[in-house]
């Protein structure tokens, strides 16, 4: 699962910026939704992958704190990034003349720049709460069964569900991928 994830979210990366025709607004927050979803699920499943191998479930306090953060940071990224697709995909249908002037490359980078801002603040707010507040107990069977199906499954997902659908990115794998596989290829006419 974890392989088909960063293999979906990287083939996207590489349609949309190896076709100019995808070079829009909503493909550049795609392009960074799978980069953030690779980031994502790479803060745990490297971890946890070692640590089934190893038939270990040791982390060193430093190691869990940076995961903890990489995590808390790429998870509240990917939903301010899903938040502002929704808002390119309700100026493109509510204000479809205006749209190219509302979404310009300015206001796209802006977005996500306060996109990243946001999290940092969300982290920092994060850890005041957690170190103000006392640890609750759960059941760990359902945390595991929770923490597998956003840490794996939600990422694993996001290229079938935002892209595969569509035909322009279909058009661009088909596109690089034909590419890439005759690369090496002369043509003797």
């Amino acid at each position: 699962m974890y392989l088909i994830t960063v293999v979906g979210n990287l083939l996207i990366i590489l349609a949309i910026s190896s076709d100019s025709h995808l070079h829009t607004p909503m493909y550049f927050f795609l392009c960074n939704l799978s980069l953030v979803d690779i980031c994502f699920t790479s803060t745990t499943i490297p971890k946890m992958l070692v640590n089934i191998q190893t038939h270990r479930k040791a982390i060193t306090y430093a190691g869990c704190i940076t995961q903890l953060y990489f995590f808390i940071f790429f998870a509240g990224l990917d939903d301010f990034l899903l938040a502002v697709m929704a808002y390119d995909r309700y100026v493109a249908i509510c204000h479809p003349l205006h749209y190219m002037v509302i979404m310009n490359p300015h206001l796209c980078g802006l977005l996500v720049l306060v996109s990243w801002i946001m999290v940092v603040s969300l982290f920092y707010g994060t850890i005041l709460g957690v170190y103000l507040s006392s640890a609750a107990t759960h059941s760990s069977h359902s945390s595991i069964a929770a923490s597998v199906m956003y840490t794996v499954v939600t990422p694993m997902l996001n290229p079938f569900i935002y892209s595969l659908r569509n035909r322009d990115i279909k058009r661009a794998l088909k596109r690089f991928l034909g590419m890439a596989g005759t690369k090496g290829t002369i043509n003797r006419g």
